[in-house]
């Protein structure tokens, strides 16, 4: 796949080589000298040399790249860097995954992977106001934001709603049943659910927006002093929650562990109380709420197996075997951290004593739990099952670590010397190829824009995020398709990661921008479209784990009223 690509991009680059060597030819009705003669019928043509500064010509990127003042010359220019573009971003995505096998998801997840993902979009925001006249980059920058606004929203809209219809499930309890898909368009019956990791990453990518509110706020209150300082502000804040973001997600693989090891154990407890329970000789506690021994007692004998008084590791292991609690289970660790609640006395056996203290505790624990803790009567089942149902919510809410080699594939035998150096390669060749089309591509929208009278931020917010983002795109359909909750779950944290990381790291490049170059910031209408987007899915995102199957169209709808919602303010309000 990777020398097909290396190979399409040659020719491509072959073919721009052969094109740009041609001089332009026009047709003219006047005589440029005397030696030529004129018939009077057939206009002369005329060579044009290499380079001119005539009014009505293009200008060539870099001196050498095509350009035309066409409509459809400028679409297929486009279509030709935007392919190019789309390449980048799959040598950085292959790049990072490869780099994601030999150093693991700490530092390679949390930092190398959310910047290289927005690198693309970076790069064109920043081509887009850098060169020519302060004036030029007024024009051209509504490029970037168009980028900047298009790619958040079709993150968050489009394929977010793709990914609800392509990873639905059937919903049970209003949870989603893995592998399940037999109700086919039920609006409430069918959906998505994920982990609460999940939420937290919509949570995230809803404060993300705080950047745009207070660079926005001069516009807010109509001043127009102090703009520049306020985009200083805006830039030091943007800059300072992508260096916090990126530092939790360096961590969250570790925090993410123990926090399940918790919740696991949790499981495991209530598991065994619910165990117990069913097959008590009785009732667990008596008419004062206290532990009946004489049931507790007849519990203890029979686990203990042996009959000597004393539970040891093998008979607890018989009892965490035989409650059958069908979770990704260590059985020796769950064992050990047993043994350790149960054995105070530190010999690595539980006597009666341990056993009814250690049950004690656990029942404390699950009564104190519930809102009704007051209730202290023997009936204890209705909140050890309501105490198990908890924890077993939580325990999947918080998603389980089992299979994950299954989502992310194994190394395996390969050399990772070999694939470092793949990894590097693939990382330059697309940083390379990005930072070499982006400045074309922003310009082959702005002729584009003059062609048609079509307002670049249109065009932008349309076209390029088809290009930067494909890979998050991709990926996250992907992922979705395999219907389970932990894909959905790494699907729906990927695209609101990459909203975050515009919201960040894209910002602060366009922050920086306008106040290294002195750029009037006049985005309201734009800021409004991200804000409202941001925010809707973020605060829904982080409210609820399972998504039915109606949500993907408030989704779908979004999209749409963006672009009108900009539309009228700009054109109808005069916002801009």
């Amino acid at each position: 796949m990777a020398h097909n690509h290396i190979m399409i991009l040659t020719t491509i680059l072959i073919s721009f080589t052969v094109a740009t060597a041609a001089r332009h030819i026009t047709m003219t009705t006047t005589n440029s000298s005397a030696s030529l003669v004129d018939d009077g019928v057939v206009p002369l043509l005329s060579i044009l040399p290499y380079s001119t500064n005539e009014p009505g010509m293009c200008e060539q990127t870099y001196g050498f790249m095509p350009c035309t003042n066409s409509i459809l010359g400028n679409m297929f220019l486009i279509l030709v860097y935007g392919y190019l573009m789309f390449l980048g971003a799959m040598y950085l995505s292959t790049g990072s995954e490869l780099m994601l096998e030999v150093i693991g998801p700490g530092i390679v997840g949390g930092l190398f992977l959310p910047v290289l993902g927005a690198l693309p979009d970076a790069m064109l925001i920043l081509v887009s106001g850098l060169s020519g006249s302060p004036e030029t980059a007024q024009e051209q920058v509504s490029v970037g934001m168009g980028l900047l606004a298009g790619s958040t929203v079709m993150l968050l809209t489009v394929i977010w709603g793709a990914c609800i219809i392509i990873g639905k499930c059937d919903l049970q309890d209003s949870f989603a049943i893995d592998n399940q898909d037999t109700k086919g368009f039920n609006l409430v019956g069918s959906g998505v659910s994920t982990d609460i990791w999940t939420s937290y990453s919509a949570m995230t990518m809803a404060v993300s927006v705080l950047p745009f509110i207070v660079v926005q706020f001069p516009q807010i209150v109509h001043s127009t002093s102090g703009r520049q300082f306020v985009v200083l502000i805006g830039l030091i804040i943007s800059i300072s929650l992508l260096i916090a973001y990126c530092i939790y997600q360096v961590y969250q693989p570790n925090i993410q562990k123990r926090r399940l090891a918790f919740a696991k154990h949790k499981h495991v407890r209530s598991g065994i109380l619910r165990y117990l329970k069913t097959n008590a000789f009785g009732r667990l506690l008596d008419d004062q709420g206290q532990p009946n021994r004489d049931v507790l007692y007849k519990l203890f004998n029979s686990v203990d197996v042996n009959g000597d008084g004393h539970l040891s590791h093998v008979e607890l292991r018989s009892l965490v075997v035989g409650m059958q609690l069908n979770i990704n289970l260590n059985e020796d660790d769950t064992v050990y951290k047993v043994m350790k609640e149960f054995d105070t006395s530190g010999d690595d056996e539980v006597d009666f004593e341990e056993f009814v203290t250690g049950i004690t505790n656990w029942l404390e624990e699950a009564r104190l739990t519930k809102t009704n803790s007051l209730i202290t009567g023997p009936d204890t089942m209705n909140y050890i099952h309501d105490y198990y149902e908890e924890t077993k919510r939580e325990h999947y809410l918080l998603g389980d670590e089992g299979g994950e080699d299954e989502e992310h594939g194994v190394v395996g035998d390969h050399d990772p010397h070999q694939t470092t150096i793949k990894a590097v390669l693939f990382l330059l060749l697309g940083t390379i190829v990005a930072a070499i089309f982006a400045d074309p591509l922003v310009d082959a929208v702005d002729g584009f824009s003059t062609a048609t009278s079509i307002p670049p931020f249109f065009i932008s917010f349309i076209v390029l995020p088809l290009v930067t983002n494909s890979s998050e795109s991709v990926s996250a359909i992907i992922f979705a398709s395999r219907k389970k909750q932990r894909s959905a779950s790494l699907t729906f944290s990927e695209l609101y990661g990459a909203a975050t990381m515009n919201n960040l790291l894209c910002l602060s490049v366009f922050l920086a921008l306008v106040y290294v170059r002195g750029l009037t910031w006049d985005f309201t209408s734009e800021v409004l479209v991200i804000l409202i987007v941001c925010i809707v899915m973020g605060v829904f995102g982080s409210l609820r784990t399972t998504f039915p199957l109606w949500t993907s169209f408030i989704a779908f709808a979004l999209y749409p009223l963006s672009l009108v919602l900009v539309y009228i303010l700009d054109y109808v309000f005069g916002w801009s």
